[in-house]
C-alpha cells in the first residue's frame, strides 16, 4: 500500500491512512509513504538557495519544514511526541541543517549530495507514520528504505538493481510483515556501498512496485488523491470518466505521456510477476479505483484516456538531400539521449524530421552543437496531447476522428511512435484546453460501461453511459454507477 504526499500531508491525513490500513490487516499490508505534502519541493528549493549562497532563503525554508513536521507530530502523538522528536526527528533536522550550511560555505552541490538532502522527506514521513500506527494500536516495524532498495550510482534518477533488492526484501520486509505492519519511505535507495540515491520524482510508486514484487504480494495499491486513471487529464479538463482497468502496456503509455497518477517505471516490476496494480483514492477508500494488470477489459481500437505532457518543445530539422535524413535522425536521437533530453515523439516530413522533446536547458546546448548544414526551428511552448488505448494505431478511424475534432487547432506535429497504443499531437500551450475538450467530446460521447465508470463530475456534465452492442456501437442507457455519497441525477 503506497500513500502519496497528499495522503500523509497532515496529522489528520495520517490518522485517516491508519484507519485504511487497519481495515486491511488480514492482508498483511506493507506501507510505503512519500514525503509529507510538498516537502520534497521545499527541500529542492532550500538546497538550491544554499548552493547559491542565499543563506537566509535557505534557512527560512528549512525552518518552515522543521516547524511543519514538529507541529504535525505533536498533533498526531500528543504528549508522547516528545520522545520521537528528540530521538528520531530532531537529529535528522540537525544533520540537514549542517548540510545546508556546508553548501552555503562553498561545498559543491553534487548529484549525490542533492540525493542526500532530498532523502530527508521520506525519512521523516516514514518515522512519523510508523509512530502514528503504533499509537493507534498497530504493531509496526519501521524499515529504512536505503537498507533494502539497492540501486546503481546514477544519482537523481537511479535504476534499481532488481535481484539484489528482491533478496534484501525477502530477508527483511517479507519476514517482518508476517506479524507487523511494515512502514518504509518511497523514492529513496542506496548503492551497494551505501551511498544514498533517489529514483526520480514520483519514485515512491516504483518503490511500491519493487516491494510488491520482492515480497510476492498479491496486489500493489497506489493510494492517491484521485479516483483512479481518468479519461482525461484533470489538470486540463474536469469531468472525465474513471477507467475500471488498463493493461500494463496502456498504463505505461499513459504514464510516459504525462499522466501524474502513476510513475512511468512503476508497472515493470509488477508486470514481470503478473501482480495487479490498483490505483485508489485515499479520500474515498470505498471506491474500487482502476486496476492495472494482465486481464484488463478492452476492445482494440477504443480510446481509453487522453494524456497531456507539458513543457515540450518541437524541434524541426531541415536537410538536403533527403537521403541523409535517416542518419541525421538516428544521430540526433543518440545526441539527445547522451545529453539526457527525453524524446517523446518523432515525425518525418518531406525535407526533414521533427522531434517532440523535453524543453530543457540541455536542449539549447544540443542544438548549438548541430552541423551548420542542418536547418533548425524550435516551437518551445508546446504540449503533447495523446490518445491512449490498445490497438488504436491500427484503427484508421481514430486518426481521422481526432483530426476532424481538432479542426483548426494548429498542430505542430503528429507522432505515432513505435507503440500500437498511442497517437500524439503537439499543440501550442494556449490550445491545450480546447484540444482536450474537443477530443474528449469526440471519443467519450457514449463510453462503454464495462470499461468506464462515471465520476460525480462526469455524471453532472455528460450523458449517461450506454450499453455496448459488441460491434463498437452503443444503444440504450445503462444506469450510472456512482460512488457512495453521490447524489443520483
Amino acid at each position: 500500500m503506497k500513500f502519496g504526499g497528499s495522503s500523509v500531508a497532515s496529522a489528520a491525513a495520517i490518522e485517516w491512512v491508519a484507519s485504511i490500513v487497519k481495515s486491511r490487516l488480514a492482508d498483511q499490508p506493507v506501507v510505503v509513504v512519500s514525503a509529507m505534502g510538498k516537502t520534497t519541493d521545499r527541500l529542492e528549493e532550500a538546497v538550491q538557495h544554499a548552493a547559491r549562497g542565499s543563506s537566509y532563503s535557505a534557512w527560512c525554508l528549512f525552518e518552515e519544514l522543521r516547524r511543519y513536521h514538529f507541529q504535525e507530530a505533536r498533533r498526531l502523538l500528543g504528549p508522547s511526541a516528545a520522545g520521537l522528536l528528540e530521538k528520531r526527528i530532531a537529529p535528522k533536522f540537525r544533520d540537514l541543517h549542517g548540510l545546508l550550511i556546508d553548501l552555503e560555505e562553498g561545498r559543491i552541490l553534487t548529484p549525490g549530495l542533492k540525493d542526500v538532502v532530498l532523502s530527508y522527506g521520506e525519512q521523516l514521513s516514514s518515522e512519523l507514520v510508523a509512530a502514528a500506527f503504533e499509537r493507534s494500536g498497530l504493531k509496526t516495524t519501521h524499515v529504512n528504505a536505503c537498507d533494502v532498495i539497492i540501486t546503481d550510482d546514477r544519482h537523481n534518477h537511479a535504476t534499481p538493481l532488481y535481484w539484489e533488492t528482491y533478496a534484501k526484501l525477502r530477508r527483511t520486509v517479507a519476514v517482518s510483515a508476517r506479524d507487523s505492519v511494515v512502514v518504509m519511505g518511497g523514492f529513496i535507495g542506496a548503492t551497494r556501498d551505501g551511498r544514498v540515491t533517489t529514483l526520480g520524482r514520483g519514485g515512491s510508486d516504483l518503490t511500491a512496485s519493487l516491494v510488491g514484487a520482492g515480497i510476492s504480494a498479491y496486489e500493489i495499491q497506489i493510494w492517491t488523491d484521485v479516483d483512479g486513471v481518468l479519461s482525461c487529464d484533470p489538470r486540463v479538463l474536469h469531468g472525465g470518466y474513471r477507467l475500471r482497468s488498463l493493461d500494463y502496456d496502456e498504463a505505461l503509455e499513459v504514464a510516459r505521456l504525462g499522466a501524474k497518477v502513476l510513475h512511468p517505471q512503476t508497472a515493470a516490476p509488477a508486470m514481470r510477476q503478473g501482480i495487479p496494480i490498483v490505483i485508489r483514492n485515499s479520500r474515498h477508500p470505498g471506491l474500487e479505483g482502476t486496476t492495472v494488470g494482465p486481464q484488463a477489459t478492452h476492445t482494440n481500437g477504443v480510446v481509453k484516456s487522453i494524456a497531456c505532457l507539458m513543457n515540450v518543445a518541437v524541434v524541426h530539422l531541415f536537410a538536403r538531400p533527403a537521403g541523409i535524413l535517416r542518419s541525421i535522425s538516428d544521430g540526433l536521437s543518440d545526441l539527445f539521449e547522451r545529453n539526457q533530453v527525453r524524446i517523446h515523439g518523432v515525425e518525418g516530413h518531406e525535407n526533414g524530421v521533427r522531434f517532440a522533446v523535453d524543453n530543457s536547458l540541455q536542449l539549447a546546448e544540443v542544438l548549438r552543437n548541430l552541423d551548420s548544414s542542418i536547418g533548425t526551428a524550435v516551437e518551445e511552448d508546446s504540449v503533447l496531447v495523446s490518445l491512449v488505448g490498445a490497438g488504436i494505431r491500427s484503427a484508421p478511424s481514430v486518426m481521422e476522428r481526432a483530426r476532424a475534432a481538432l479542426g483548426q487547432v494548429s498542430i505542430h506535429m503528429t507522432s505515432q511512435g513505435c507503440s500500437q497504443t498511442s497517437i500524439s499531437f503537439a499543440v501550442p500551450k494556449s490550445a491545450v484546453a480546447v484540444s482536450v475538450e474537443r477530443l474528449h467530446r469526440e471519443f467519450f460521447r457514449a463510453p462503454d460501461p464495462e470499461i468506464f465508470a462515471a465520476t460525480p463530475e462526469s455524471a453532472r456534465r455528460v450523458p449517461a453511459l450506454r450499453a455496448s452492442t459488441g460491434d463498437g456501437s452503443f444503444q440504450g442507457h445503462a444506469p450510472i454507477e456512482l460512488p457512495a455519497g453521490s447524489r443520483s441525477l
